[in-house]
Formats: C-alpha cells, structure tokens, sequence
C-alpha cells in the first residue's frame, strides 16, 4: 500500500494544520521534533498475527459468557485474572512486573540510558457486560507483541519500556470511566472511591477490598511527571470510519469527553386498571419523555457532533399490571467540544426538572462521571504517521468518540493513540470482531512508532 495519508476534515475534527498541542504534550524543541531516522530494525521485523491471535483467545476464555461474548467487569476476579495471565507471559519475557494499589498493572523493559524517563505502551482488559474479546485487549497484546519482537531480535532502547495494563477502563460497573488511569494521574482520589457504586450498591472501596486491594494505599498508586516521556495505546476503533475508507490504520487527534448522569424518577405504583390515566404519577412514562428529549437534543443540527446515550433503565416493581413507581436511568453525553457537552449534560437536568413538575414526579439527578476531551499532541501523531508511511501503510487522522485510558495520562506526558479497523463498526457487544492481520498491521505502527520515538527523544536529550 501507498503511505498517502487521508486528512480528516468532517465537522467536529481538529484540523491537522496549526493544531497546538494539548497540556502536557509540548514538543521538546518547541517547534516539532525533526523526522525520525528510520527505524532500521523495525523495516524488517513484523508482529505474528497467529500469536496475536491465541493471545485473544486465551484471555478471552476469562469470563467468557455461555451465551457467547465476554463479561470481565473491572474490579472483579475475573479482571484480575486476566492480569495475571498477561503478567505471566510479561514476566517470561523478562520484564519486571508489579501491581499498584489500583489494580494497574506495569511491567518494565530496562532502557540502556540511565535515569531515563519511560515509554509507555498498553491499554485495558476489563470489559464491559456481554462485550467481546478486542476493546482494550488488542492494546495489550500489542503491548506484549512489542517486547517479545524486541526480545526475540535482541533489539535494546535507551528509554525504559513500561507496558501499562489499566485497571477498570470501562465505566460499566461504577460509572466512572478510566478509573486506574485517572488514580495514577491524581484526577481520582481515595476519597472518591467510596462514592462510587455499581448496580448492587457496592463501593469502588468495597469492591478493591474483595479482591485483596488496600484503598488506603491508593494514593501511593499516583506517577510522577519526570518518570515518563510518552505514551502510546494500540485500541481498535470502534466504528465503521476506517473499513469504510478502506484504511488500515488510524491516528487520533482528539478524544472525545463524557458527562455521566444518573436520574431517578419517583412517581406512584398503581394498579394498571384502577387508576385512571388522569391521576398517574407514572416515573416510566416520565423517563421515556427525557429519553426522547436527550435524542432530539443530539439529533439538533447546533449540536452536530455531539452524541447522547440512555443506555440504563431500571423500572421499579417492573411488572406488567403495575403502573411504574421509580425509574432509574443513566445519560452519558459525548462532544469534542467541552462547553457543549457541559451544556448539553445541564440541559437534560434542567428539562427532566421541569418535567418532573408538570407531570407530578419528583426527580433526583447526579453527575456520576465527568471527563474533558483532549487534543492530543501533533508531534506524537506526526510520529507514528512517519512509521505508518515507512511501513507502507496508509493512515487517516480522525477523532475518537470513545474514550481512551491515553487521553486521561496526557495530563502527565504526550500520549498518541493507534487505530486498527473494526468489523462492520461494531463495538461493546459479542459480534465486535477486528482481524488478525488488521491488529498484526496496528502493532507493526505501534512498534516502529515506539523505535522512532525512543530514537528521537534520545537524540533531543542528548543536544539539551
């Protein structure tokens, strides 16, 4: 394949021209690094997509639902299950692994450069209920495709390479997306872990202690900056952009941000046939007129970009001769743009108040989550294009409406983020499913990304 790039220039997407980088990801010259020189060793070593494959399939066997799909919710022992297998497999690579407080996972690669900071390479391996076996998991056996290719060939960096295995990235059980990422950053705290539930009313506290993690040691879990050069995260996409295209690689320049609410309507059970439709208070019939709202504020041409989901409902006694006395429904908002998706999220509350009133209901809301979107760095991705091209690959700049445990440790140092093609787009459910050699392709990038990063940072601190 060619290395011509395809330019993202859909409404919503930072143009690639001019883009300032994003906090913490400034270039080290100030102006942009100089091109790379190419990865020499990289031109000619490729990741196995066989062995990527059986990765999958092994840590996809770790709760594994009958029904087919898999349920690996974070925080839970199948989450850890799952890392301690790919701990194992880092380990007889040589690496030295730990676990934090959190429940993250990091192993090490020394670097032949003393007092270097790390690159980091990695992503998740909780999932969300019924999901698949690709969201997160693809990151993290690139991650370790990567060391064994550099292992295998004897090949050395002068950065110390620390692969990051994340604990619960998916904000399925307690809401919060991001949760080891954002604790290692300090944007979370030991004091929030008490305020996180999940569905059955367990704390993110209580949860961390049934699975032998001591909260109160979560603050030691915190990186410090000077620690780390750079990070990058390998993820399949998640939608159709890239198979549509016909694309084989995507490179990410800003990431969408979220705000979670939690509603609960409070109405009156009645009987379904006693009580006359003039004096209900039904929560249910309440709850599906904010649902119908939250979709026409998405669908509002002004709020192009912007995406609203109710994707709970809890419908209390929930029987069929019983008129609803309690819904609980989530909204999650996602824009590029921050305002608009505050804004959006305080117009649902304020409308799903004003209903409440007029329909006799009383309503209870809570912002559960709330993470910004992030530019991320032109430098990085400027980078990994250069490797895409070396490698004959042709790339496409693009946002990314999921989030991505990269975009929360940009706070810290420049981060980039590698797209591989999703089947039909599809994502968070078991058909989710992304080839082989499409991700063999992915870790090619990642890898000869990660060889020209090492490579040029070196050269930058070496002139400093």
């Amino acid at each position: 394949m060619s290395g011509t790039s395809t330019r993202d220039t859909t409404p919503g997407t930072v143009a690639s021209n001019g883009e300032a980088p994003a906090s913490g990801g400034a270039t080290p010259s100030g102006n942009g690094p100089e091109p790379a020189a190419p990865a020499s060793d990289g031109a000619t070593i490729r990741a196995e997509a066989a062995r990527l494959g059986s990765m999958l399939s092994e840590i996809a066997k770790i709760g594994a639902d009958p029904e087919g799909g898999v349920s690996r919710l974070g925080f839970t022992p199948a989450e850890r299950d799952a890392h301690d297998l790919v701990g194992g497999w880092l380990r007889d690579l040589g690496l030295e692994v730990r676990v934090d407080a959190i429940g993250n996972t990091i192993a090490e690669r020394p670097g032949t450069a003393d007092g270097t900071p790390a690159i980091g390479i990695g992503s998740h391996l909780d999932s969300v209920p019924h999901g698949c076996r690709y969201d997160g998991i693809v990151g993290v056996v690139g991650a370790v495709e990567t060391v064994r290719l550099l292992t295998e060939n004897g090949i050395d960096t002068a950065h110390p390479l620390r692969v990051v295995i994340f604990a619960g990235e998916e904000g399925a059980r307690f809401g919060e997306p991001c949760i080891g990422s954002k604790i290692v950053t300090g944007e979370l705290t030991e004091r929030d872990l008490s305020t996180m539930r999940d569905a059955a009313g367990v704390t993110l506290d209580e949860a961390l202690r049934r699975i032998s993690f001591d909260p109160r040691k979560v603050g030691g879990a915190r990186w410090r900056r000077d620690a780390w050069a750079a990070f990058l995260e390998l993820h399949i996409e998640q939608g159709r952009v890239l198979e549509v295209g016909g694309t084989p690689v995507g490179l990410v320049d800003v990431v969408s941000g979220s705000t979670r609410l939690r509603l609960e309507v409070s109405g009156r059970a009645d009987h379904s046939g006693g009580t006359p439709m003039a004096i209900r208070a039904d929560a249910l019939a309440a709850a599906a007129e904010i649902i119908t709202h939250a979709e026409a504020l998405a669908r509002d041409p002004r709020n192009r970009g912007a995406r609203l989901t109710v994707g709970r409902l809890e419908v209390h006694p929930n029987s069929i001769t019983t008129i609803p006395g309690r819904v609980r429904l989530t909204v999650d908002v996602r824009d590029v743009d921050s305002d608009r998706q505050r804004a959006l999220a305080a117009a649902v509350v304020r409308h799903a108040t004003e209903l409440a009133d007029r329909r006799g209901v009383q309503l209870a809301a809570e912002r559960i989550a709330d993470t910004s979107p992030v530019v991320l760095p032109i430098w990085v991705r400027q980078l990994v294009a250069e490797a895409s091209e070396a490698l004959g690959h042709r790339y496409r700049v693009m946002t990314s409406g999921a989030g991505h445990d990269a975009q929360v440790v940009n706070a810290l140092m420049p981060a980039g983020i590698v797209f591989v093609p999703s089947k039909d787009g599809v994502s968070h459910v078991p058909e989710e499913w992304t080839s082989a050699s499409d991700i063999a392709r992915g870790v090619d990038v990642l890898y000869e990304a990660m060889l020209r990063l090492d490579r040029m940072l070196a050269a930058v601190g070496a002139d400093s």
